[in-house]
């Protein structure tokens, strides 16, 4: 449990500016991200926590066509909505951005140039969907079709959004643009193509050597490797995205979202460096071999971050490959899966107006899809929220910060002389910590959750059977100990919610101090207690 100053890298997805975001992309890959990179801070670690929005994906162009604006308008709307929405959460970003960035333009084309001049891009001819209608050859979110593999009716051209596959156009049944709703022809085109057929064995080697990882993030990334890499074209007959650094396949052409959106996890810590006024800083966390990287993504992204990524780095030189790609699996709304395209499940700025941040933290920290896909309704945050956090969390703290105002003279009493009782609820508090450490660190975010949630159990069952507010009318140097203790215990409680509720981590701040470590520091005596406020309030919400 020492700290070890390590650089830690946390990659956070790039959410498509297209559209408000839902309660399934905070629970999949952002609030699971900042509860890390919130705990690897307290280790005494140096974190770097990166993203931003993907202003160039076709859902963009997609979006701006629908409504008559510019892609432009449209990524800027979002990408404002998503700055808002992670202030409100205190998502503890040390850099967010986007892709729209001259500085991310310029690392995209300069790992571009390393490639092609490597020999790992080339230029091939090869057939794309055309619109008769529109007289324009179609991205492949501009069409839609039954998937090969699961029957889905509206698969894209891209991937699967029910059996999550990645696809080419070709591969979809009855395709249909999404344009002009006509069946589409296959035309010669020219494009840029990325050999990830290069990095067959160097990826199957580096993939037999990952240990801890997510059953399912492997298998899928040994299945691919299985199946032998194919090579995929790396630029698209498109308006809107970042310029192809050469002019070999003349105009109208730009390099692919899936190839540049990657990148932007380097891009972002080279302008977090920039930022910093420290232009190499960003080598400590992708150069230095000490340093731990880890990519929080759906399911749904596995392959970009574990293959295609990996190659990219590979087939660059130098940089450092993911230590660790903890993707979650899928939050369902009753049933159906969590879908901003589809309208399914509640967006971010719907959960704020329902719930307090932290409230809405907790909840669905505590039902992350880690394993399995997760159900998630109102109704589950509401239960969360009222049983588990006030009940337990909430009321521990607001009675035993209330006894203490009322009966020590609104200070922290001294400890007294404390017995086997006491001395054990402050041993199995600290167990507590190391417990949650042990699972932070394996990135088991749920399951470090619970362990924080049965350890505020053991300070209530402590409570109960010490009854203090029965002891104090007999014996006032006892109940000190006992409220003492109980707030010692508190205070070490306070430390594993501390990456997950960041807010009421404030409010208590100001009481006991600040947190700056994981371990339980001692509460000085006479230490002020005010009488407290609530943290949390139980809340009802309209049916379903």
């Amino acid at each position: 449990m020492d700290n070890s100053n390590t650089p830690i890298l946390v990659a956070v997805a790039w959410p498509y500016a297209s559209g408000s975001r839902h309660l399934g992309h905070l629970a999949g890959a952002y609030l699971p991200a900042d509860v890390f990179a919130r705990y690897q801070r307290l280790r005494g670690n140096r974190v770097l926590m990166v993203s931003g929005s993907d202003v160039h994906g076709t859902p963009i162009t997609v979006r701006a066509d629908a409504e008559g604006v510019t892609p432009n308008e449209i990524a800027d709307k979002y990408h404002a909505e998503f700055v808002e929405e992670w202030e409100k959460l205190d998502i503890s970003w040390d850099c967010y951005t986007s892709t729209g960035t001259e500085n991310h333009k310029e690392v995209v084309q300069d790992l571009f140039m390393n490639l092609l001049n490597k020999g790992h891009i080339d230029k091939r001819e090869s057939e794309q969907y055309f619109d008769q209608e529109a007289s324009r050859f179609l991205p492949d979110r501009y069409i839609e079709g039954t998937c090969p593999y699961c029957e889905y009716s509206e698969a894209r051209g891209d991937q699967c959004e029910n059996c999550g596959r990645t696809l080419d156009p070709q591969e979809l049944v009855n395709p249909r643009s999404k344009i002009s709703g006509s069946v589409p022809e296959l035309r010669s085109t020219e494009h840029f193509y990325l050999r990830l057929s290069d990095f067959q064995d160097s990826l199957e080697s580096w993939l037999s050597t990952r240990e801890g990882w997510r059953k399912h993030v492997l298998n899928f990334s040994k299945g691919w490797i299985e199946e032998g890499l194919q090579d995929r074209a790396i630029t698209r007959d498109l308006d809107w995205g970042i310029e192809i650094p050469v002019d070999d396949l003349g105009e109208g052409k730009r390099i692919y979202v899936w190839f540049e959106a990657v990148i932007g996890y380097l891009s972002a810590a080279k302008e977090w460096a920039v930022l910093q006024k420290d232009p190499e800083a960003w080598r400590e966390w992708w150069e230095n071999q000490e340093a731990r990287s880890f990519y929080f993504i759906g399911k749904d992204n596995i392959p970009f971050h574990t293959i295609i990524w990996p190659g990219m780095l590979i087939g660059a030189g130098g940089l450092n490959l993911p230590t660790d790609v903890p993707a979650n699996q899928y939050v369902t709304f009753k049933g159906g899966k969590a879908s901003a395209s589809r309208g399914v499940g509640l967006t971010i700025g719907e959960g704020l107006d329902l719930f307090e941040p932290d409230a809405l933290r907790y909840a669905l920290a505590a039902n992350l899809p880690e394993q399995s896909d997760t159900d998630i309704s109102i109704g589950e945050i509401e239960r969360r929220i009222n049983e588990e956090l006030v009940a337990t969390w909430g009321n521990l703290v607001n009675r035993v910060l209330s006894m203490i105002n009322k009966n020590c003279e609104g200070q922290a009493p001294e400890p007294g002389n404390r017995n086997d009782q006491d001395n054990k609820v402050l041993s199995e508090v600290d167990a507590i910590l190391i417990k949650t450490a042990q699972h932070l660190e394996k990135v088991e975010i749920r399951s470090a959750l619970r362990a924080a949630m049965d350890g505020a159990g053991i300070v209530n069952a402590y409570l109960n059977a010490t009854e203090p507010w029965k002891v104090i009318k007999e014996d006032l140097e006892r109940a000190q100990t006992i409220l003492s203790t109980a707030l010692e215990a508190i205070n070490g409680i306070r430390v594993a919610f501390a990456p997950y509720l960041p807010f009421s981590t404030k409010i208590l701040e100001e009481i006991l101090g600040p947190v700056v470590s994981w371990e339980r520091n001692h509460v000085l005596p006479g230490t002020s207690i005010p009488k407290p406020t609530p943290l949390f309030a139980k809340i009802e919400t309209p049916s379903e």
